[in-house]
């Protein structure tokens, strides 16, 4: 990063501190020509006391895709996006559960779209964090349906070869399962290791999250979700907003990481605006949308607006929304947080 990057960096998050934890309609504009597209699609009798239809949420879903990547089918979408060459890894958020984490209906429909299009099923695989939480979220036993693959990147191990060190390294309360967890030599702490799914197993990744708040990010989205879930050493960062606003950016930003995300994917069957990340469905409105990008800048900072949003609307209490996060990774050039950068297209289905 140049001196000059450094300097408007640093001037970002100084900015980032005046903010009042209210203002969640307040976007760091960036000046920039380039524009962000996402493509919303709004469904219809897609939840039934807040369980999705399987069928109806594919339908959505593909109808989403297809006008997303301007093609006529799922397949060919698909084809646009990645080779069947490639091992794809479908990162899911599914720490708060079957019904508010990540949709397993919604996984289900990328799935059968890249077997259509020819990908082999030992290619794909669904992964999150931890393998309890995709087991305990019903991402194993689609994957068993599927004749796919589920996996979790702390129990496939971290690669001692690809790590996020900050600037200002913060040393970590390194726990078990963290790679140099119960090493004694100096600096131990300072990194945190990439999982080998992640550098040495994946090619591509696709990214769906919820739309679920977090109290930290702001909400559990692309940065929150990826970030996090794909390096270990991560306590010192989510227990401290100004930190977390400064690494979630930069380790999306691993070559490893970042440039293998085809496809951003917010499933917004459902809106909750408090609780995060556990599932508390008395907090949580239904929306039946699904939001498509290749930025996750954009679709974050939609996020935080739309749930900002339910929360004015049902009188409820302002939280902090960590928009620090998304001005700093507009400096890397990560996405646009600029809602007059922003085009959305919305298609209603009947």
């Amino acid at each position: 990063m140049s001196r000059n990057a450094r300097f408007h960096f640093v001037l970002l998050v100084l900015l980032g501190w005046l903010l009042p934890a209210g203002a969640e309609d307040f976007f760091a504009p960036r000046a920039t020509n380039s524009a962000a597209r996402i493509v919303i699609v709004q469904g219809e009798n897609l939840l039934d006391a807040f369980l999705p239809y399987a069928d109806r949420v594919a339908d959505a879903f593909n109808v989403g895709l297809t006008h997303f990547t301007q093609t006529t089918n799922a397949a060919a979408a698909w084809r646009s996006l990645l080779t069947t060459n490639d091992t794809v890894g479908i990162k899911v958020f599914s720490t708060p559960g079957l019904l508010s984490g990540t949709r397993p209906v919604v996984v289900a429909a990328i799935a059968r779209g890249l077997l259509d299009a020819g990908m082999p099923p030992e290619k794909i695989i669904i992964w999150d964090r931890h393998a309890a939480d995709l087991r305990n979220a019903g991402f194993f036993a689609l994957a068993e349906k599927l004749g796919i693959r589920a996996a979790g990147a702390a129990e496939t191990g971290y690669d001692t070869n690809t790590y996020y060190l900050p600037d200002s390294p913060v040393i970590g309360a390194l726990v078990w399962g963290d790679m140099e967890f119960g090493n004694t030599n100096y600096g131990v702490g300072k990194k945190s290791f990439v999982s080998k799914l992640v550098s040495r197993q994946l090619t591509k990744i696709i990214s769906v999250t919820p739309l679920v708040n977090e109290n930290a990010a702001g909400i559990c989205g692309h940065f929150y979700s990826l970030a996090l879930g794909s390096v270990d050493n991560t306590r010192r960062f989510e227990s401290d907003a100004d930190r977390l606003a400064v690494a979630l950016p930069e380790i999306y930003a691993l070559p490893v990481i970042g440039d293998r995300v085809v496809l951003h994917v917010t499933d917004a069957l459902l809106g909750q605006n408090q609780g995060g990340p556990a599932s508390y469905l008395q907090f949580s409105t239904v929306l039946q949308q699904l939001w498509f990008s290749h930025d996750p800048v954009a679709l974050d900072t939609l996020g935080l607006k739309e749930l900002g949003h339910e929360r004015r609307r049902l009188a409820a209490p302002p939280l902090p929304s960590n928009f620090q996060i998304y001005t700093n990774a507009t400096l890397l050039q990560l996405g646009i947080s600029d809602p007059s950068k922003i085009q959305i297209e919305k298609i209603k289905l009947p």
